[in-house]
């Protein structure tokens, strides 16, 4: 199966009473549809997947393979703090018509956590999977990093596809690349080095940013796909300086909000967390307006 191009991680909304708003999650997709995007990950940590109860995480996984279009690879998140409870989640998806389950590391015991707790966890995941299973890295929500050795190995597995690296660093997409299999592969969870992480031996991304500027991320893509290295490297720089602002200073809530200046349904995160402050969201309107003008719903 091949996962290269860029993925939003799919963002939730809420109505006003906090229900999820299905309706403008498929909205949503629906704009996404016309756009260049490979696919869509439901349940990533974008869309507040562990601020979700299970019955409102499986209309979401619903709704997405309703309103998706043909030809849109579907992947959604699945990890859980138990093998078990991972291994159920995944063949739910699976049995949605999902076609890859994106894995996340479990974290909450870390202390008595160690490499082989993560090779146990993932080989037995992938064994009992009837999709392809993706590893997730993402190290700033739980201090949990993958590194290059545990992904060589675990790159082994048949059923394991890849990873999703949201680390950042250049120098494990480099590694990995020159030691797992060909087949293996890596998609960046970072905008801010998405251009440095094509270069370096990954097939695509899985980016918060591709929610409010999916156009531009996409392009970024085909740029580089298309040996138009020059002009990726100079919308790179612009994608940088826009994701740090929006993702890394204003977390979910700034993803959010830079999708309503885009006339996406973004809204309110969900308690604990809390609304954007004002001065971050006077920076990304700034930023946003540097960018194609915002375009009314479909």
């Amino acid at each position: 199966m091949n996962v290269s191009g860029i993925f939003p991680a799919l963002t939730t909304p809420y109505h006003q009473d906090g229900s999820v708003a299905l309706d403008h999650f498929k909205a949503d997709l629906a704009r996404y549809n016309k756009t260049g995007l490979a696919g869509y990950v439901v349940l990533g940590s974008t869309g507040e997947s562990v601020l979700l109860s299970f019955a409102e995480a499986d209309s979401l996984l619903a709704a997405g393979k309703e309103a998706a279009a043909p030809g849109k690879l579907l992947i959604a998140g699945t990890g859980s703090e138990s093998t078990a409870e991972t291994i159920a989640r995944t063949k739910r998806a699976a049995a949605l018509g999902y076609d890859v389950a994106l894995v996340k590391t479990p974290y909450y015991y870390k202390p008595a956590y160690n490499a082989e707790s993560y090779l146990r966890h993932y080989r037995a995941v992938a064994d009992a999977s009837p999709i392809p299973v993706l590893l997730y890295s993402v190290p700033i929500f739980t201090g949990i990093t993958l590194e290059t050795p545990e992904i060589v190995a675990l790159a082994q597995h048949p059923n394991i596809l890849g990873i999703k690296d949201s680390s950042g660093a250049i120098q494990r997409i480099v590694e990995v690349a020159a030691q797992a299999p060909k087949a293996f592969q890596i998609l960046t969870g970072s905008a801010g080095v998405l251009y440095p992480a094509l270069v370096s031996g990954a097939k695509g991304a899985i980016l918060a940013l591709a929610s409010p500027l999916p156009e531009k991320c996409v392009e970024l893509f085909e740029l580089f796909q298309s040996g138009q290295h020059a002009a990726a490297q100079t919308l790179q720089q612009h994608l940088a300086l826009a994701s740090k602002a929006i993702v890394s200073e204003g977390g979910i809530a700034g993803v959010k909000y830079a999708m309503d200046l885009r006339n996406y349904h973004g809204g309110l995160p969900r308690l604990p967390l809390l609304p954007l402050a004002s001065a971050n969201r006077a920076r990304i309107a700034q930023i946003i307006s540097q960018f194609e003008p915002a375009t009314a719903r479909a």
